[in-house]
């Protein structure tokens, strides 16, 4: 994929690997369609980088289809879409007062699997109607995993399962948008410098980078937006989860 001169969707772009991320392919010529529930949080972002900022719920249909058709008309068709759009939710299975919340657990899957899977499927119906590059290639969609869809810990049902399935999701994804000419990629990030993990205490954070092999700290949120850059650029990266972790492995809790 030619990143300089692309239209690029990148969601969860008001801050953590979004906003890196936005900020990387900007550098890279891209130009941003920053999505957030965070409107704000979004339009900053595309303000720092010229872009165009958006208020989006991705896990609402209309949401999503609305923002994607003005992202078109305004600034042209993607050609790339980043889904970093994520929330966190740390709760047992059997707590002390009684089962986990049933609500709870359904809006981690509603906003990670399904939001990604409803930017998936919008944004790859804009793309399979652009003019394809020489070798065929007309889109590329980098979704966001996690090291805890392979080693979730206890208390991370719904977290686990949510990205599990964005992981599960991605090869049939790929052999099926092939034909358009769209590649999918998933990263599956490890302990990260977002906003959820630098809210922690220093001594909690501190803790989290000991438990990493090497680089015995945690990651910088532009490293995973240079490896979503160098999926947009390498075309023989498809229907892949791709670790990006120190080597870390979780341990049960």
């Amino acid at each position: 994929m030619q990143v300089k001169g692309s239209i690029a969707i990148v969601t969860g772009a008001a801050s953590g690997l979004g906003a890196a991320t936005a900020r990387v392919l900007a550098d890279a010529g891209a130009t941003i369609a920053a999505f957030d529930l965070n409107e704000d949080g979004a339009k900053a972002t595309a303000d720092e980088l010229g872009g165009v900022g958006y208020g989006v719920d991705v896990s609402d249909a209309k949401s999503v289809e609305t923002a994607i058709s003005k992202v078109v008309e305004t600034q042209g068709s993607p050609s790339i879409l980043v889904n970093c759009a994520g929330i966190l939710q740390g709760e047992r299975i059997v707590g002390r007062e009684g089962p986990a919340d049933l609500d709870a657990f359904a809006r981690v899957i509603n906003v990670n699997l399904i939001g990604t899977f409803n930017m998936m499927r919008v944004a790859a119906t804009a793309m399979s109607r652009n003019e394809p590059g020489p070798s065929g290639e007309r889109g590329v969609i980098v979704n966001t995993a996690s090291i805890a869809a392979f080693e979730g810990q206890i208390g991370q049902a719904a977290y686990a399962a949510s990205k599990g399935g964005v992981a599960a999701m991605t090869l049939p994804a790929a052999r099926e948008l092939a034909r358009h000419g769209i590649r999918v990629v998933s990263i599956a990030p490890g302990m990260f410098g977002t906003p959820m993990v630098t809210a922690l205490s220093d001594e909690m954070q501190e803790a989290l980078a000991s438990n990493i092999p090497f680089p015995k700290r945690l990651g910088d949120p532009a490293e995973y937006g240079r490896l979503a850059l160098h999926i947009c650029e390498n075309q023989m990266i498809n229907g892949e989860t791709i670790r990006i972790d120190g080597a870390v492995r979780l341990e049960p809790k």
